[in-house]
């Protein structure tokens, strides 16, 4: 028996008691369980266990009353999930796990035996300040160990140890409903400070940030390889970004990749912030002429640097905007500089406004998770979502968009009533299928009436190309979270090497939901430009 089942098989041998805190249930029904005073008896039954339980109750589902295995759809099984969702909520409690197994013979049908944790208080509302920052710069520069430091409060060994705090292995998303998106978060408290993980690889730890901080921090890392650029695109064009953090080495300084990543987070608009890392393996003099060099690419581009070590925290706090760029310089070794971080992480306001009040989110990843079903995990880019909410999803191919319900939303692993603009969730999604849902499709309300589009005008500025756009050129846009071949129209029929003019942009395969005033970057090859949507037309 695997240890995973030793979790059914401890409670099946425990079994229930009239004061103990198990229960059996073979299935539970929305017509069945939920009417004629059902529900309250049910969940006064729940509320005993979980008093009894001294805060934390097991419920064995798919199982008859004596413990027998019986094994039950996965239909069923996530109709159980909901309605054992609604009755936890009765009786202020919640779900805080779920574990499944596949039973039945070769050859036969399988079904589902499930065990839920059921803990005692409701489920959290997040409503606290959480800022979003979006990691960026050469590989080798030190971005993870930086961010590991940051979120951990441990120095590093040298050797990157704090690096390895922020891989995100694939069982973490197939086995639970968080969205990974952010590969690290932090907090703070009103009173202590920072609010530090102990082990980031434990969802446990994660939401025990959630529960715990007053401020969240989330960090969006990225890929510093050139050859993985439209990862790096993604990452920073894809979510709700408030700030930019883009490192530069010590040992190394600004390279092809730093201008790159810089005029990405500059294109869009975002307030960054650069950390010189690294600073214990040079000299002090080696590290202001680095720190020089950064200001001199930044003077390049039209923004004003800021030191902090010259004018402080609060000045930067003050000042960091689309033209002044704060810059620290840091050591993830001997922690230089990451009290200065901590401090402007704590202090900075949270930029992202909400542009509109009805919900959006655009989807960056989905997967199916056992029991549960379809996940689509991203950025709520405005409005608010909870469980239960009728949403549509799309656009599908054809351009259609499929009614689906929210069962449940999760942030960093800990289930939350609700969701508002800037929060990294996963949504579970009753209604549709993980196989059916794609990168760059929109949850948006039921009652909305999206209108998905094969073209749209915008205004385009060329950062790079060898020659000139010409009509007919392919390039891959990236924009919310969609990566597409489209194919440009410029008026007048070219624009050259740093020329920005209007055009329209063709999907080549399939609508999409895009909007005015939507920024996206466009790369084909070393060609490299950003836009602004202008104007919608439909087909």
């Amino acid at each position: 028996m695997s240890a995973d089942r030793a979790v059914l098989e401890k409670a099946l041998q425990r079994g229930e008691e009239e004061g103990g805190s198990i229960e059996f249930k073979e299935r539970l029904s929305r017509d069945v369980h939920l009417v004629d005073g059902r529900m309250e008896s049910l969940a006064a039954q729940l509320r005993h266990r979980v008093l009894s339980g001294d805060g934390t109750a097991t419920y064995v589902v798919g199982v008859t009353d004596d413990g027998g295995i019986a094994g039950i759809t996965p239909a069923a099984f996530s109709e159980s999930m909901d309605v054992l969702s609604l009755l936890a909520e009765e009786a202020g409690a919640h779900i805080e796990d779920v574990e499944t197994w596949g039973v039945g013979e070769d050859g036969a049908e399988r079904g589902l035996v499930g065990v839920a944790t059921i803990c005692e208080g409701a489920v959290l509302d997040v409503d606290d300040d959480h800022i979003v920052v979006g990691t960026a710069g050469h590989v080798d520069h030190g971005k993870s160990t930086l961010v590991g430091s940051l979120v951990t409060g441990q120095a590093d060994d040298g050797q990157g140890s704090t690096r390895g705090f922020l891989d995100v292995q694939p069982h973490e998303v197939e086995r639970g409903l968080s969205a990974d998106l952010s590969y690290a978060v932090y907090g703070f408290d009103d009173e202590e400070g920072p609010v530090h993980m102990d082990n980031p690889h434990r969802k446990s730890d994660r939401a025990r940030i959630v529960q715990e901080a007053d401020r969240l921090v989330s960090f969006v890392d990225t890929v510093g390889h050139e050859p993985w650029l439209r990862t790096t695109i993604r990452g920073l064009v894809g979510q709700r970004l408030d700030y930019g953090l883009l490192v530069v080495a010590a040992d190394d300084g600004p390279t092809k990749t730093t201008r790159e990543h810089l005029g990405i987070l500059l294109a869009m608009e975002l307030p960054t912030l650069v950390a010189i890392t690294k600073a214990d393996a040079v000299s002090a003099d080696r590290a202001l002429e680095v720190e020089r060099e950064v200001e001199r690419v930044l003077r390049d581009v039209g923004r004003t640097p800021l030191s902090v070590e010259r004018y402080g925290v609060e000045t930067a706090i003050e000042e960091i905007s689309d033209s002044v760029v704060p810059v620290v310089r840091t050591s993830a070794v001997t922690m230089e500089g990451i009290d200065a971080l901590d401090d402007l992480f704590d202090g900075l306001p949270k930029t992202v406004s909400e542009a509109r009040e009805d919900f959006r989110m655009y989807i960056d990843r989905s997967y199916s998770v056992t029991g549960v079903g379809a996940v689509a995990s991203g950025t709520v880019n405005s409005g608010s979502v909870e469980a239960g909410d009728q949403l549509l999803v799309g656009p599908m191919p054809d351009g259609s968009f499929r009614e689906v319900e929210v069962r449940s939303i999760e942030m960093h692993y800990h289930r939350v009533d609700r969701a508002t603009a800037g929060r990294i969730v996963g949504i579970a999604l009753k209604g549709i299928k993980e196989a059916e849902l794609e990168r760059g499709m929109v949850l948006v309300p039921a009652d909305a009436d999206p209108n998905p589009v094969r073209s749209f005008e915008a205004e385009v500025m060329v950062l790079n190309h060898p020659t000139r756009i010409q009509d007919g050129y392919e390039p891959v846009v990236h924009l919310e979270t969609l990566s597409e071949a489209v194919v440009f129209h410029p008026e007048g029929g070219q624009l050259l090497p740093g020329d920005t003019g209007t055009a329209t942009v063709e999907f080549k395969f399939r609508p999409y939901l895009v909007e005015e005033g939507q920024r996206f970057v466009f790369r084909e090859g070393r060609s490299k430009g950003v836009g602004t949507v202008t104007d919608v037309t439909g087909d």
